[in-house]
């Protein structure tokens, strides 16, 4: 482990790495181009798991050390950082508010209820639906939630949302360092990682913790919530960060960001990833969510078909995000 990251607090919410492993169905169903592997974020411990665990190990012990008792948060109703929050939260014996923004699923159309706040209310959150996505009303909802825990005597600890930024995404730089022990051989090292990226934490944290030890594979950051416009700067900006602790800064020409699956946009269903569930559920098994994992998972099939990585060995990190295969979402258009 890095010095940088050693010192740091941290609250541990997992004991095992998470697994990585062959995807040999997949690759015969896709002609045999190229090696693909896996790595299992989604089975991770707590909550349905996911990537997000690793940067709440910091953030829930950057709280404790600063004797917070309640933890703030934000995202869309379906927010796999959200309900982890509320699941690390529960174990580390913190409360949890939670700020969902709109527009909420229909409680009263059992087809169109929402997983997420059920689970979040089993895990002990207390929520606050917002009828809109709007992120200044966030924001604004966000702040009076601190200023009403610290007015009932309560100590908040407000996390942004996805959980990006110092010091969580250090959690993603030690993902990194997970990967490369895993990989004990040279031939089981990925050439390019394909990945979804929402706020860009995780991306930044994995390609910075990679460069850290000269490792070189392309960190390929599949666009399901914002555009290269709006996540390139934040990842920049993280980068910037983790620079002045790790050494050398990734330069932002290393970063790849990939909008070809972004659709309609955040939480909207595509045709490609439908088919990219499907296929990967009947060749191997496993389920993706349409939020997150599927449009990167479509990318990925769309970027092998067209030769993009013929040769390469290609890691899918499997990022988690489960229960958003049984959320109520807009379809492809037609639909």
């Amino acid at each position: 482990m890095h010095p940088a990251i050693a010192e740091l607090p941290r609250h541990r919410l997992f004991a095992e790495p998470s697994p990585l492993h062959r995807l040999e169905g997949l690759e015969r169903a896709l002609g045999g181009r190229v090696e693909l592997w896996i790595k299992r974020e989604d089975l991770l411990p707590l909550a349905f798991g996911g990537n997000k665990l690793r940067n709440l190990e910091f953030l829930v012990g950057a709280a404790l050390a600063a004797g917070a008792d309640t933890l703030i948060t934000s995202g869309r109703r379906w927010s796999n950082h959200c309900r982890l929050t509320a699941a690390a939260g529960a174990h580390a014996g913190m409360s949890v508010h939670l700020i969902l923004s709109g527009p909420p699923a229909d409680a009263t159309d059992p087809t169109r209820y929402s997983p997420a706040a059920g689970l979040e209310a089993i895990l002990g959150a207390a929520v606050t639906q917002l009828p809109t996505a709007d992120r200044d009303a966030r924001e604004q909802a966000v702040a009076a939630a601190a200023d009403r825990v610290a007015a009932a005597g309560g100590r908040p600890y407000v996390i942004p949302v996805g959980g990006t930024g110092l010091p969580g995404v250090w959690g993603q730089v030690l993902a990194a360092d997970e990967l490369l022990a895993q990989a004990t051989e040279p031939q089981a090292l990925p050439d390019t990682i394909v990945m979804p990226s929402a706020t860009g934490g995780t991306q930044a944290g994995l390609l910075a913790g990679l460069r850290a030890v000269g490792n070189t594979a392309a960190v390929h950051g599949v666009l399901v919530a914002r555009t290269d416009e709006e996540l390139r700067p934040a990842i920049s900006a993280t980068l910037d960060a983790l620079g002045q602790r790790l050494g050398p800064r990734v330069q932002v020409d290393d970063v790849e960001l990939d909008p070809s699956q972004l659709g309609a946009g955040y939480g909207i269903r595509t045709a490609a990833a439908d088919e990219a569930t499907t296929l990967l559920a009947r060749s191997e098994g496993i389920l993706v969510d349409p939020i997150y994992t599927a449009k990167a998972l479509a990318a990925l099939i769309a970027g092998v078909g067209s030769g993009r990585w013929d040769g390469q060995r290609v890691l899918f990190w499997h990022a988690g995000g489960t229960p958003g295969l049984f959320e109520p979402l807009d379809g492809p258009p037609g639909q």
